[in-house]
């Protein structure tokens, strides 16, 4: 990395996120270490996951549109292989569709993607370079559903507050994406992402996603109680276009007893009719 543009990206850092720069000395932090318990964080508390989720999208002439859907998460292994299912509640011309998620972490390995649409009773399978299109037109991404795999990205910490880290992450294969690198700042206390900022090329920020609500959810896990902190709503701005998105989440819960034989795609167009209510 050339010093110019590591000065520009630690200038442009300390100036719009507020953050204090990392001095020389500071270099036995982890990066990897706070990544690894960010993405778990936001990922993978808890066996599964159920949620009711809202899609309120707004764009630069201030028209809105809702989107209601059902998401349910399962876990195959801790951090690693995971299933997601969407299915679409309303509004009628979106209702009965379902987006399926098969997520690989092995090196080289696409995450598996299905799309279902009821119109055409066609499935659909998402190409891994469709997965940063728009989700369902939002200013979310397919992959902001399911995650980045944190093997794709090299990661920095470039600076901390009192109560985050800020790290800076380059994508390993620039050519597969469409921005040059991104800021996360990771909250101190449950590692959850708080902020992102997207770049394109000379650090012009396109793209920006905050959570604006966080809410403790209760479980049980293996017996015992538990809180899971959980992100229950966030906001995706595509600052070229003047669009926003807002995401809420509710009925929130974890290990349900999801099983694996409901993320096949004997389900796509047979949904259980527990998730369609």
């Amino acid at each position: 990395m050339h010093a110019q543009s590591l000065l520009q990206r630690m200038l442009l850092t300390a100036l719009i996120l507020a953050a204090t720069v990392l001095p020389a000395e500071a270099a036995d932090l982890d990066a990897e270490s706070i990544v690894r318990k960010a993405n778990h964080a936001s990922l993978y508390q808890g066996q599964d996951a159920a949620g009711r989720i809202e899609l309120t999208i707004t764009d630069s002439q201030g028209r809105v549109r809702e989107r209601k859907l059902t998401m349910l998460r399962r876990d195959e292994n801790e951090d690693a292989e995971q299933q997601y299912y969407v299915y679409f509640l309303e509004p009628a011309d979106v209702r009965k569709m379902v987006f399926m998620v098969h997520k690989h972490t092995a090196p080289g390995q696409d995450d598996d993607r299905w799309l279902y649409m009821p119109s055409l009773d066609l499935v659909k399978r998402i190409a891994a370079s469709d997965k940063r299109t728009s989700f369902a037109g939002s200013d979310f991404l397919y992959e902001d559903i399911s995650g980045r795999a944190i093997i794709e990205d090299n990661h920095e910490l470039i600076g901390e507050s009192d109560t985050e880290y800020i790290l800076d992450n380059v994508p390993k294969t620039p050519e597969s994406v469409e921005f040059c690198h991104y800021f996360v700042h990771v909250d101190k206390k449950t590692f959850l992402p708080m902020r992102m900022q997207f770049f394109r090329k000379g650090n012009r920020a396109y793209r920006t996603i905050e959570v604006t609500r966080v809410e403790n959810v209760q479980a049980k896990e293996n017996g015992q109680s538990v809180v899971y902190p959980t992100v229950a709503e966030s906001v995706a701005k595509n600052l070229d276009s003047g669009s926003a998105t807002v995401m809420s989440f509710s009925r929130i819960g974890y290990n349900q007893g999801l099983q694996a034989d409901l993320f096949t795609e004997r389900y796509l167009r047979r949904p259980p009719r527990e998730i369609t209510r």
